[in-house]
């Protein structure tokens, strides 16, 4: 698209389709022509996407990714010092995601989202987080015993699924 050009939000949003059940393991396939490119822009680029789910870990070494939310709900989670924080957001709420910083987003109800996103983006579905027995939430990743625990029961929990017997 031309830099010289208006854009019509909406009208963007109209030819983009819904991706439900978004994950860290969604392919590139799977989500075509839920994101779309609105213009390039300094060292990156204006972005919208239309889905549910939950993102993968990314971060920008080159800048600052500003987030506004156009519809719908997100949790966007900011990984700091080896902390989560999560800051719920909704329409007409924006955000400024810190230079190098890793973030996702939970939007199990589904979000549109206009972002502007420098370049090169870093994405790593390697960490994850997990709640504990006492309700915190623990950082884990691939090698750590708190991932191995929980692959471990998610390994367990298929196997017994596997077992049930239809009726």
């Amino acid at each position: 698209m031309s830099k010289s050009a208006a854009i019509n939000i909406d009208k963007e949003f109209s030819k983009l389709s819904f991706l439900q059940g978004r994950t860290p393991e969604t392919t590139n396939e799977e989500a075509e022509g839920a994101f779309a490119l609105l213009s390039e822009y300094r060292d990156g680029g204006i972005y919208i996407a239309h889905y549910s789910g939950f993102s993968e870990w990314e971060k920008h070494s080159s800048g600052d990714e500003f987030v506004q939310i156009l519809d719908g709900k997100t949790t966007l989670i900011l990984l700091e010092k080896n902390q989560e924080q999560r800051s719920n957001l909704i329409k007409g709420e924006i955000f400024i995601v810190p230079k190098n910083i890793w973030h996702r987003f939970e939007s199990p109800d589904g979000v549109k989202v206009m972002t502007i996103t420098p370049q090169p983006t870093e994405h790593s579905i390697s960490y994850k987080t997990s709640t504990t027995l006492d309700g915190s939430r623990q950082l884990a990743w691939p090698g750590s015993p708190f991932f191995a625990k929980k692959q471990w029961r998610k390994k367990v929990s298929d196997l017994l699924r596997s077992w049930v017997i239809p009726r």
